[in-house]
């Protein structure tokens, strides 16, 4: 583990800290849980990782904390307390006074909790006013002070700003800084970094850690991120189907995991230090409802028995700080963090050039972003972009997609120039270059079927019709695992990971030679970005599809790509293959991005 060691007053007494008793959520109008059996206590100064896959129920216990359940669910049983009191059965008038007060919330997306219309020091006072905090003279100073311990500016034209003319890290800490305003004793945070680049989400990471270690304030970090959980937890509870199916000090969790769902997560993280051939857990997590019988894991379980289907696993203690829910944890052997081990892509091979980035230049208006940017893609590689947020990865590839128009410079491929908008280059070259964007939640037409979705390409640009267009879209959801039940389903019930296979299959169903992968596993938890990124490096090796991967994580670069090519402020700082860029950086900002990536290994 690469995390500092952390002196943290571990009393474990119900009057400090929280204390979580066989909490359980049900839906409404229902007997089906949500989750159940979760029992936690979180100690002051402590930070607590809550992982697993989604649907696992992490946010659901995360937001009970707080007396809160979404939409068509309630809070069953159990008990949540704070300093002795039980939160649960506390008035509403008293719950709402106790949230953000005594137990603060940070959204996965802190932008929308900040109001857009209201300058940011505005808002801080207002909350400060809220909380009766200070008087009206000394809000603006305890305005200053919260940013400042943040590592924010705190002058008056920072204080000005509205919230979209921060950085995705700005925001990020001025909610922070919100939320340790009123001295809660207890932190919630979901999902707080998903998407930051490495840099950002470093400097919010040791914020937080900080802050809670100088407050005692005890927190629970919710995420899928399990190589953040690695270098800011003090604790791990892994969750599985509603469920914690192992608890422990990190440590413990990450060297010696005991229940086969942990480590079948840890087996989908990439390594920095090592190529890995990534794979997901096969199936998916089972909805409320739709639970096995006994142990809930043993349908995608190899070392299920008859008796983990027919007998319902407790959490057992395997160690004085150690449980684990599985009545097989003895006896499943040793673990090796580094088993999945694969040699390096080789640099040296022989190379077919397919598409030539020669003296890029990008534009927003008068406003240039990226500056005579070079590099070459072959056939069947994959070429990473890699840097801060900021760098003009995603600028350059939608250059690269006919996307963006404002660029000058020269693209070429199969030593044909192309235009700069798709829209003036021909329809054989817009088949060929597929793009597949980050966020699977707004990349899909919510009004068409998945059939629809996939087969449009096909019809626009002639390659199939009819019954024959059907046959192949039944072939490409088969490729990228989705059932042929899902034909008539539309994108609002399927989960992120689904949809994103969803555009997989969408652009493959164009019959590319080249994917533009902008982001595609950012958002998604650990199984499914190794199930993706499986499934792409498998069409790589089958069919010859190149592959421009924009990315921030270094980790997973180590075990997709070829070559990489390092972005800073638009423009290229260092580039080589993956190994030599890896192991040997010549550039300190090279070396700064793979000091900031959290590691497991």
């Amino acid at each position: 583990m690469t995390a500092p060691t952390r002196d943290v007053p571990h009393t474990g007494t119900p009057g400090s800290g929280l204390v979580v008793e066989s909490l359980g959520v049900t839906l409404t109008g229902r007997p089906v849980d949500v989750v159940d059996d979760i029992d936690l206590v979180l100690r002051p100064g402590e930070v607590i990782g809550l992982v697993g896959e989604s649907g696992s129920g992490k946010t659901t216990v995360g937001t009970s904390l707080l007396g809160y359940s979404r939409a068509g669910a309630f809070i069953s049983s159990g008990k949540v307390l704070i300093e002795g009191r039980d939160v649960l059965a506390m008035p509403w008038r008293e719950v709402r006074q106790l949230r953000g007060e005594e137990i603060a919330y940070m959204p996965q997306d802190p932008a929308s909790a900040l109001n857009p219309s209201i300058r940011i020091g505005k808002q801080i006072v207002e909350l400060l006013e809220l909380r009766g905090i200070g008087t009206a003279a000394s809000r603006l100073q305890g305005a200053r002070d919260g940013l400042a311990e943040v590592g924010l500016p705190n002058d008056d034209e920072f204080l000005k700003r509205y919230a979209h003319q921060l950085s995705g890290g700005q925001v990020q800490r001025v909610a922070l800084a919100m939320a340790f305003l009123p001295k809660p004793k207890v932190l919630v945070l979901d999902e707080p970094t998903t998407g930051l680049d490495v840099t950002t989400q470093r400097m919010v990471l040791d914020t937080m850690a900080e802050l809670c270690r100088t407050h005692g304030v005890s927190a629970l970090y919710v995420t899928h991120d399990l190589a953040v959980v690695a270098n800011i937890a003090d604790r791990v509870a892994v969750m599985y189907a509603g469920q914690i199916a192992e608890l422990g000090p990190r440590d413990t969790v990450f060297s010696n995991p005991l229940h086969p769902y942990t480590r079948a997560l840890l087996d989908s993280i990439p390594h920095l230090s090592q190529a890995r051939a990534l794979k997901g857990i096969p199936g998916r997590t089972p909805a409320p409802g739709a639970r096995p019988e006994g142990c809930r894991f043993n349908d995608r379980c190899a070392f299920a028995i008859d008796q983990c289907r027919q007998q319902v696993p407790a959490l057992r203690a395997v160690a004085s700080d150690h449980e684990v829910r599985c009545i097989r944890a003895e006896e499943i052997g040793t673990w090796d963090i580094h088993r999945g081990t694969v040699p390096d892509a080789a640099p040296d091979r022989t190379r077919d050039v397919i598409l030539s980035v020669e003296g890029l230049n990008v534009f927003y208006g008068r406003t240039q972003v990226v500056h005579d940017v070079t590099f070459d893609l072959a056939k069947g590689e994959v070429v990473a972009l890699v840097g801060e947020s900021g760098s003009g990865k995603t600028t350059i590839s939608r250059s690269v997609g006919g996307l963006h128009k404002d660029w000058t410079g020269t693209l070429s491929f199969e030593g044909r120039e192309l235009a700069n908008s798709a829209r003036q280059r021909i329809a054989e070259d817009r088949r060929r270059i597929q793009y597949i964007f980050q966020n699977p939640y707004l990349s899909l037409n919510p009004r068409l079927t998945i059939e629809q979705i996939i087969k449009r390409p096909m019809e626009l640009f002639g390659i199939a019709k009819g019954k024959q267009a059907t046959d192949r879209v039944l072939e490409l959801m088969d490729q990228v695992a989705l059932g042929p039940t899902m034909l008539t389903y539309q994108a609002s019930r399927l989960s992120g990971g689904e949809r994103q296979r969803v555009a997989i299959a969408r652009a493959l169903a164009a019959e590319p030679d080249v994917i533009v992968c902008d982001e595609i596993t950012s958002a998604l938890d650990v199984s499914v970005q190794g199930s993706i990124v499986a499934l792409l490096d498998g069409l790589r090796r089958e069919r010859g599809i190149s592959m421009l991967f924009v990315t921030h994580n270094l980790a997973l670069v180590r075990s997709i790509a070829v070559r990489v090519e390092i972005l800073q402020q638009g423009r290229v700082v260092e580039a080589g293959s993956v190994v030599q860029v890896m192991e040997t950086p010549r550039e300190e900002y090279t070396r700064k991005l793979l000091s900031n990536s959290p590691r497991v290994d």
